[in-house]
Parts: C-alpha cells; sequence; structure tokens
C-alpha cells in the first residue's frame, strides 16, 4: 500500500508541474533559437552567463512558485504555518548564498570547496522541506524537468561551439580545460546543483508570500504539513 501511495503521489506531481514544465521548455527553445539567429537583445543574449536576457527562464519561479503554492494550498496541502516556511526558506537562502561563496570565485578552480559550495546550493533547495513539504517536492520536480533540458542543449552547444550563451566560456574558466572539464564546470554542476536551490528557494520564498496574502485569514487544514 505504501508503494502505491508513492507512485500515485509522484504521478501526481508530474501531472502538476507538467504544463509548467512545457512552458518553460518552450522558452528554452525560443532563446535558443533567437540566439542562433543573432535576434536583438536584450530580449536575447549570446554573451557568456546570458548577460540578463529577458527571454529566459531563471524568472519563472517568481511565476510558477505563487502557482503552485496556491493550487496546493487550495486544496488542503498548504503550510501548517507561513511563518515556519518563511524561517526553514530564509534559511535554505543563507545556505544557497554560503554556497555560492565557496563555489564561485573570480577565477574558477575545480577543488573541493568548489564542489562543496556547490554541493551545498544543492542542499538549500531541501532546508524548507520539513515546513511545507507538497511545495518544495514540486518546487524540486519542476526545477530538474526545467534544467535537464538545458543540460542537454549545453552539450551539444559545447561540443558543436554555437556561439550561444549556452557554450560560452567565462573569463574566469582556465584555458586548456577539455571537454569533460568544461561540461561539468560549465554546465553540469551550474544546472544540476546551483540552478535547482535557485529555482527552488525563490520559488519557494515567493510562493509563501503570496500565499500568506491571497489566503490571509483562511483556516489552514490541520493536515496541511503532515
Amino acid at each position: 500500500m505504501g508503494e502505491n501511495h508513492l507512485s500515485a503521489s509522484k504521478s501526481s506531481t508530474l501531472r502538476f508541474i507538467l504544463v509548467p514544465a512545457v512552458i518553460t521548455l518552450a522558452i528554452t527553445i525560443l532563446r535558443l533559437v533567437g540566439e542562433l539567429q543573432h535576434w536583438p537583445a536584450p530580449l536575447f543574449n549570446s554573451s557568456a552567463g546570458g548577460g540578463a536576457a529577458i527571454i529566459g527562464i531563471s524568472w519563472l519561479p517568481i511565476i510558477f512558485g505563487p502557482w503552485f503554492a496556491l493550487k496546493l494550498a487550495g486544496r488542503g496541502e498548504g503550510p501548517a504555518s507561513a511563518g515556519k516556511s518563511i524561517g526553514f526558506t530564509l534559511l535554505g537562502l543563507f545556505v544557497l548564498v554560503a554556497g555560492g561563496f565557496l563555489a564561485f570565485q573570480r577565477e574558477f578552480h575545480f577543488s573541493l570547496r568548489a564542489l562543496l559550495g556547490f554541493i551545498l546550493m544543492l542542499l538549500a533547495a531541501f532546508v524548507p522541506w520539513r515546513a511545507w513539504p507538497a511545495l518544495i517536492k514540486t518546487l524540486i520536480a519542476y526545477a530538474y524537468a526545467a534544467r535537464i533540458p538545458v543540460l542537454i542543449v549545453m552539450y551539444f552547444a559545447l561540443q558543436g561551439q554555437w556561439g550561444t550563451h549556452y557554450d560560452a566560456v567565462p573569463a574566469s574558466i582556465p584555458s586548456g580545460m577539455s571537454f569533460g572539464q568544461k561540461f561539468l564546470v560549465l554546465a553540469v554542476l551550474p544546472q544540476l546543483f546551483f540552478w535547482i536551490g535557485y529555482t527552488v528557494i525563490l520559488g519557494s520564498l515567493i510562493g509563501i508570500i503570496a500565499t500568506a496574502i491571497v489566503r490571509r485569514g483562511k483556516p489552514v487544514p490541520e493536515t496541511a504539513a503532515s
């Protein structure tokens, strides 16, 4: 029975994130096409890091965080305490920033310190789990659904040197790296560690605030955080 419940929960989460994941994938494809076709800034930017281009997916947690949070709260899976949720999310933000301090240096060197930093940034995503598990589980699933396609794009972009931000090498990266080293440092670690923590913490923080505002004064189900 436990396995059936776990399977049903997983299936429910996948259905829940399906539309946001498809929208995110469409924006990723649009951005790739725009950069390959040299469409203008500030909508697109092929420099390393993306140059804060408007067409991108990094800002989507600001939209989907509240969307997930309000949907979950509406069906009785909200947090037992908004204050506790904000507290744990802020703690997660602290862990994320601490990880970034360790991982991102003026000149990047792959070291135990950098690896620890990336691990901390990923662990930051799980810090708020205790306060609102339904939201954090959903955001983690969405984060991977958003970032795995980017990882795939970066693999081929780095191999083919497409001239997009997906394969642009920052000045902080030492020259002479092999393709495997570049893919690890520029794609795997940022996409599957940093961006997961970033997506969850940002989406959680905005989601909790939106839920607290929209549902102010409404009763919270007793089983919300169970």
